[in-house]
């Protein structure tokens, strides 16, 4: 099983998007979510499945950082 951890997207070019981890930065691509630059996403296989609130992600993040 794969887990996925939200992401805040940073930058958006057409179907790529940037999006920036706890540790890092990757580049995704964005299926039919209507994203903007700030939103909160999980992405699983390089691909963005939606967008989450901000107050998940960051409950996420600190659920993650506990565990490492």
């Amino acid at each position: 099983m794969c887990l996925a951890i939200p992401g805040k997207v940073k930058q958006i070019n057409g179907r790529q998007v940037l999006v920036e981890y706890p540790m890092e930065e990757r580049t995704v691509l964005n299926g039919d979510e209507v994203v903007r630059i700030g939103d909160y996403v999980l992405v699983q296989m390089g691909i963005i499945l939606k967008k989450i609130p901000e107050t998940e992600a960051k409950k996420s993040w600190d659920a993650w950082k506990k565990l490492s």
